[in-house]
């Protein structure tokens, strides 16, 4: 069992998905703060100064005016949460859109490499005598013979 589980390890894919794993991960702190850091004060300054990522509805439950988002959730009041919501989606959307110009570029890389084969020309023959000039040479020695 044991080298049946190395086996599966030592598999393309298995490596290839860790991979993918652990540049994700990286990949996804990238995106939180470029849109914590970046796109969240940018829509907040267009909407007046609001701080995005702490927007939010007291539903039930006491909570001290300006109070951000984690210490209202720390004294335990029910909150809608808009701005984590929203904030959640254009993550998501920026994940989306990268992750689909690296596919469109990989893509776009394999069909110009097919393109690239197609175009080579096909390996010609080495030039030397045909099969009908050996048979005739083979002919002829032997009638000299």
């Amino acid at each position: 069992m044991l080298k049946e589980f190395k086996d599966f390890i030592a598999k393309g894919n298995v490596m290839d998905m860790a991979v993918g794993i652990i540049v994700g991960a990286a990949f996804t702190a990238i995106v939180k703060s470029m849109v914590g850091d970046l796109i969240n004060p940018i829509i907040g300054l267009f909407l007046g100064g609001v701080d995005f990522t702490n927007s939010y509805l007291v539903l039930s439950g006491e909570v001290p005016t300006g109070a951000s988002l984690e210490a209202a959730r720390e004294a335990g009041a029910a909150v809608f949460a808009h701005g984590a919501f929203i904030m959640a989606v254009i993550n998501f959307l920026i994940i989306a859109f990268v992750v689909f110009m690296l596919v469109r570029f990989v893509n776009k890389a394999k069909e110009a490499a097919i393109r690239a084969e197609e175009a080579a020309p096909a390996e010609e023959a080495p030039a030397g005598p045909s099969e009908l000039d050996v048979l005739l040479e083979i002919r002829d020695a032997l009638k000299k013979q």
